[in-house]
């Protein structure tokens, strides 16, 4: 088992550095064809061998920066589109600082063809080659083999996420562990890929954690919320017995000045650039209906504070005439032509800049919600306020590993991971993650009718 993980971590590794690679084949042709002869003949640069190795190799670093930060390096873990998606955003970026670098190299603005040929020709390998490794990949490895061990709760949930991924997982047995530890650990024992444990008391799932681990057995986990907290905790080593700090506070406040800085750069920027968009869409929807072109409602940010939120407004005006608050569902019949593709294309989300720039959201951060709908949600979940020690955010860590319709209780242990294990980093990361969000439609989804009543069974 053990070299059979290795192989596939071995040929994954080899199949996107041989992408990489080819992408830098790309860019190094049109670099000697194209841009250094034009560099030369107009007496901007006259490079040894070294300087052109140093040109294609600041171009593969950078591509593999961007590689690693978007997931290209996952074949055959993410699914083939996201693998795809990932890649054109890792080229785009990679493309565009090495574009203004050459331009930099110029004094001038260099011509924009040879690297818009670049793209395109890395575009259309990178779909050839997705697609041609995840089939090798799945035909060579087949699904892993997976014992589902569960407690009270029902496992279809569980079941269904792991079954939307057929061509790498296939749910084989479960087990409750009601059974007793004997018989599940005689379970265990069979030839399975993996163990999942969905949802068990503490002292059981130690236990079978432990078991597992001595016998090197494949554990997946879903954590609970006090797993989140420990996960972002400190280790400190003040004599010679591990501790964990779990701190007071969320963010030091280094960390705010830095968060602060960067939203007001980012947001000044946005607007700046922004505003032709905004200034259509106010126009649009305002000759739609002659209704108003923002939607102005309450949500909570940090310490629970309210504060007023601005969107385009997506739905008829009188979407909430009875005054009661309901998330936006799948097919909403309120939801204005207009507003379906504002929604899809997030710009309904573009006002909200104004709302950082005032210090009441940052760029990252849990998404705000109502109110009402936070004291609902905590009827049943009184941990849903640990979300609110950090501003929230126009994107966030739920936004960019889950879903719109992902349940508030995976919505929270996703935000808690962010809190727990903020960093500046973090939070570039998570800017550059959501570009790769925007164009996924699943992400835009609305949520189930059942969502909000679901909470009461946890």
């Amino acid at each position: 088992m053990k070299r059979m993980e290795s192989l596939k971590r071995l040929i994954i590794l080899q199949l996107s550095l041989i992408g990489l690679l080819f992408h830098t084949a790309v860019y190094a042709y049109y670099w000697f064809h194209e841009y250094y002869p034009y560099l030369k003949f107009h007496g901007h640069a006259n490079f040894y061998f070294k300087g052109h190795v140093l040109i294609v190799m600041i171009y593969f670093v950078l591509l593999l920066f961007f590689a690693s930060t978007y997931g290209v390096l996952k074949i055959g873990y993410l699914k083939p589109v996201d693998v795809f998606i990932s890649e054109f955003f890792s080229l785009l970026f990679a493309n565009v600082l090495s574009y203004f670098q050459i331009s930099l190299m110029a004094n001038w603005v260099v011509k924009i063809r040879p690297i818009a040929e670049v793209m395109a020709i890395q575009a259309v390998f990178s779909a050839v080659w997705v697609f041609v490794c995840n089939t090798c990949y799945f035909r060579v490895f087949p699904p892993r083999g997976l014992l589902i061990i569960y407690g009270e709760r029902p496992i279809d949930d569980i079941v269904a996420k792991f079954g939307s991924r057929k061509e790498k997982y296939k749910v084989i047995s479960d087990i409750n562990i009601a059974e007793g530890l004997e018989r599940v650990e005689q379970e265990i024992r069979k030839d399975y890929g993996a163990v999942v444990l969905w949802d068990i008391p503490a002292a059981e799932r130690n236990t079978l954690l432990k078991y597992c681990y001595s016998r090197s057995i494949r554990v997946y986990m879903m954590p609970k919320i006090s797993d989140v907290l420990v996960k972002g905790a400190t280790q400190l080593h003040l004599f010679d017995t591990p501790i964990y700090l779990t701190r007071e506070y969320a963010l030091r406040i280094e960390e705010r000045i830095a968060k602060r800085a960067i939203d007001l750069i980012c947001s000044l920027l946005l607007l700046v650039i922004t505003s032709p968009v905004m200034l259509i869409t106010a126009a649009v929807i305002k000759l739609y209906d002659g209704g108003p072109v923002f939607y102005k409602q309450i949500r909570c940010t940090m310490g629970q504070k309210e504060f007023h939120i601005m969107k385009f407004r997506s739905m008829r005006v009188d979407a909430e005439k009875d005054g009661v608050a309901r998330l936006a569902a799948k097919n909403d019949s309120r939801i204005t032509p207009i507003g379906k593709f504002i929604r899809a294309v997030r710009i309904d989300e573009l006002p909200q800049l104004l709302n950082i720039l005032k210090g009441e959201m940052s760029f990252i951060g849990p998404r705000p919600e109502r109110p009402e709908i936070i004291a609902q949600y905590m009827e049943d979940m009184p941990e849903f306020a640990f979300r609110m020690k950090v501003k929230a955010g126009l994107a966030g860590y739920a936004q960019v590993y889950g879903k719109y319709n992902t349940t508030p209780y995976d919505k929270l242990k996703l935000d808690l991971t962010y809190i727990e294990q903020y960093s500046v980093w973090l939070d570039l990361k998570l800017m550059l993650l959501t570009l790769k969000i925007l164009i996924k439609p699943e992400s835009t989804e609305g949520v189930d009718g059942n969502q909000v009543t679901a909470v009461k069974k946890r």
